[in-house]
């Protein structure tokens, strides 16, 4: 198996891990490829009852995709070619309807980074763990993109508007907001997961996740009323970020001078206007969609992102210049048109030749 995916089973529990550290556990290809090829196998194999889904490294769950090949592969360097481009799109999109309807159960350690991607190969997980490492985001629109990997699915159903915060904000969460949104199911002191492996291990099969859940029980983290940006202002969330436009949702935060509202309106300031108007419809879009649905959506989104190249920009400002000073196509939201939002919606295939048509 892939240097960078370990798989091995215990006891028919199948062991999957994540082993790019120097990376974050940023996921290529052959990564999306490896993950996907061993939950095949052991979807069919009566022998193995439960997966768990870890990485090597306390830093990191899985901090995305790995954008610097996106931007080599998109802006014609030495690995330049669109069809690797659409291969790793489609591919992780079918690894994550594969995850959210897997037949047997399922366990995340979210533990350290894990943002984007690492929340695509994780919020379909029947148990999702965090612990006080845990750092949480789906940062897209801070590098000219929208939350894929299923985020319009997730975000659009967390709690209390939370998921559209996160989408537009793209803000990074602790372990209090991660289950304040309904973004995780537990959260334990890290040291309580180092055996997490022998404790699945050695527990009755087809009762894992119970033994698990009531073994971490005593190591769960406590949390203060109110503890977390979540929490803390619940009902400022719900009020402006339901809000039915992104300049009604501006607007509404500029009525309010807490300190949450500040942050949100300087973190919402930095983002594309055209990629936050589009995040915000495919949020709206996603509410009323399957996964399958979303996916489908997000996977033409996707090529309408490089055909339009606003992401290009994100990248090279973030994370190849780094001088943090993207130059995005509008100045502000009001620029942004009705008609170019709607062409990320307009999908490049017709129904029956879509990438990802098999999907149910």
């Amino acid at each position: 198996m892939l240097a960078h995916v370990h798989c091995s089973v215990q006891n028919g529990l199948g062991i999957i891990t994540l082993n790019r550290p120097e990376a974050l556990n940023a996921l290529s290809l052959d990564m999306i490829r490896a993950l996907a090829q061993a939950l095949l196998a052991w979807r069919d194999d009566a022998a193995i009852d439960t997966v768990l889904l870890r990485s090597s490294s306390e830093r990191a769950f899985c901090a995305g995709g790995d954008i610097r090949f996106f931007h080599t592969v998109a802006s014609g360097g030495p690995r330049a070619g669109s069809a690797l481009l659409e291969d790793f799109f489609s591919e992780e999109y079918f690894l994550n309807h594969l995850i959210h309807h897997y037949p047997k159960p399922t366990i995340a350690l979210m533990d350290g980074v894990v943002m984007g991607g690492g929340m695509g190969i994780s919020q379909g997980m029947a148990l999702r763990i965090v612990s006080e490492r845990t750092r949480m985001g789906m940062p897209e629109v801070s590098i000219g993109l929208f939350p894929d990997v299923g985020g319009g699915y997730f975000l659009s159903r967390a709690n209390g508007c939370t998921g559209i915060d996160l989408a537009l904000t793209g803000r990074i969460i602790h372990a209090a907001d991660a289950l304040h949104a309904g973004l995780a199911d537990l959260a334990v002191d890290s040291a309580a997961l180092r055996d997490i492996d022998g404790l699945l291990a050695s527990a009755t099969p087809g009762k894992r996740l119970a033994a698990l859940t009531a073994q971490l029980a005593p190591h769960a983290l406590s949390f203060t009323a109110g503890e977390g940006v979540y929490a803390a202002n619940a009902a400022s969330v719900q009020k402006h970020f339901s809000a039915a436009d992104l300049p009604a949702i501006r607007d509404s935060l500029r009525e309010d001078d807490s300190a949450y509202a500040r942050e949100a309106l300087e973190l919402m300031a930095q983002r594309s206007p055209l990629m936050s108007c589009v995040t915000l419809e495919q949020l709206h879009r996603a509410r009323q969609q399957t996964v399958a649905q979303c996916l489908r959506m997000e996977r033409g989104m996707m090529r309408r992102s490089f055909e339009n190249g606003e992401v290009l920009e994100g990248i090279r400002a973030r994370v190849i210049d780094r001088d943090h000073a993207p130059r995005w196509q509008h100045a502000s939201i009001e620029q942004v048109q009705a008609g170019e939002v709607a062409r990320f919606f307009d999908s490049p295939w017709p129904a029956h030749a879509h990438p990802l048509r098999d999907l149910d």
